[in-house]
């Protein structure tokens, strides 16, 4: 579970965004933006970010405020699962990311797969739908996002790195190497393992 204070700048500045999405009124829009800024005060105290940078992150989100869409690929060969080593972090990872817009969830995971380890897969089957918030990902993420897990296969492609990835490789569930817990947390893959072995792929969900 994230931090209460956390929760609470987050949803600050998801009324100051909504707020200045729907308001014409100057003093309206003044004060959600004193709203916005109290919102990165709070996570500027609590975090190594500097306000002013948060509010700039802020000040560029646009529209009404809704939750972002990460996508991630599970795949098995022989009893192991793919993961990816991310460059920035060093550390590894389902392959995935964010969804981009006019595209399908499933169109969107088959390419982030192929973009971070060269192979051409196809979704099967949405494993799960989770709340970042509450699978115990670290760090905190400033705004509100919603994981995706797809059950895919390999059709094609060979492993190839790219500007994300240092190495891909598949990995049986006891050696499991150190994650980037940004993205994938072990009990997720634990979960995922479980399934697989069970060959019961039903939907999982917050």
């Amino acid at each position: 579970m994230i931090p209460k204070w956390l929760k609470w700048a987050k949803e600050l500045q998801s009324l100051s965004q909504s707020g200045l999405n729907y308001t014409e009124n100057p003093f309206e829009i003044e004060r959600y933006k004193a709203i916005m800024k109290i919102s990165a005060e709070i996570m500027a105290e609590y975090s190594s970010v500097e306000t002013e940078k948060i509010i700039d992150l802020f000040s560029r989100q646009a529209g009404h405020a809704t939750p972002r869409v990460d996508v991630r690929g599970v795949i098995f060969k022989d009893g192991k699962i793919l993961l990816v080593k991310e460059r920035l972090d060093g550390k590894w990872t389902l392959p995935g990311g964010w969804a981009d817009p006019n595209e399908t969830p499933s169109h969107a995971v088959e390419r982030e797969v192929f973009e971070e380890s060269g192979f051409i897969v196809n979704a099967e089957k949405l494993l799960a739908l989770y709340d970042r918030d509450k699978q115990g990902h670290k760090p905190p993420h400033p705004f509100h996002v919603y994981k995706i897990f797809f059950l895919c296969e390999i059709t094609g492609g060979k492993k190839t790195l790219s500007n994300e990835t240092d190495d891909i490789a598949f990995f049986s569930e006891k050696e499991i190497p150190e994650l980037s817990e940004a993205r994938t947390t072990i009990r997720q893959l634990r979960h995922f393992f479980k399934m697989y072995n069970a060959s019961n792929w039903y939907t999982d969900f917050d």
